[in-house]
């Protein structure tokens, strides 16, 4: 693995044509977006010589590099400690004003949900079961698999012996069932769940959720 300016510069070299002078400005400013100090020397250090959070802050770079319309982020927080995490989620939120891209977030932590995002669509077996603003859906969740999640955050203003878990464990995506995926862990569920995959319910102005509990209220 090389030097981190050549892992940035390969994609400008390969998409944008650059080369010489312009391609290591080009590495230099990129770096400089995701705010690494002292860019013109860093471009000579090897990954192994970078902490964590820097390392992770040129993978942005990497990803940037090119203007993308759309940036996807699959857990990027994940290895990272929660000081050098918020850093990065507030980097990230700076760059997505300034730059305009678009982000999907990916990740299973509803903290950073809440503080990065401004829609969230909730996953259940490869399947969006529910979808809203922020404040809507963590305010007013309507899937039952939602609000179990919801249930299973800790609060600070209440002191509990044993955390809320979801019993039962996620199905196989390679034999899915005929209805609704979450059928056999959900309290409200009965035999049409697990028959037939339910309809997207709208439930206000941009909040959906698949739910046969919904469709007949």
């Amino acid at each position: 693995m090389g030097v981190i300016g050549n892992q940035v510069a390969e994609p400008l070299t390969i998409h944008q044509k650059l080369k010489g002078a312009k391609l290591w400005e080009k590495v230099k400013e990129m770096l400089g977006l995701v705010r690494i100090p002292a860019a013109e020397v860093r471009i000579r250090d090897y990954p192994h010589q970078m902490s964590g959070g820097m390392r992770q802050r040129v993978v942005g770079a990497i990803a940037l590099s090119c203007k993308p319309h759309l940036l996807i982020a699959d857990e990027p927080t994940t290895s990272l400690d929660v000081t050098i995490q918020s850093q990065y989620l507030r980097l990230l939120k700076e760059i997505q004003q300034e730059s305009g891209v678009s982000m999907i977030f990916i990740t299973h932590d509803l903290g950073i949900v809440a503080r990065i995002c401004d829609r969230v669509a909730v996953m259940y077996a490869g399947k969006i079961v529910e979808r809203a603003q922020v404040r809507e859906l963590y305010n007013n969740p309507q899937h039952p698999y939602t609000v179990a999640l919801m249930k299973s955050l800790p609060k600070l203003e209440e002191r509990v012996a044993r955390l809320f878990a979801i019993g039962g464990q996620p199905p196989s995506l390679l034999d899915l069932p005929a209805g609704c995926a979450f059928y056999p862990r959900c309290s409200q569920a009965d035999e049409k769940c697990r028959q037939e995959y339910p309809p997207t319910v709208d439930i206000t102005e941009g909040h959906s959720a698949s739910c046969w509990r919904l469709k007949e209220q």
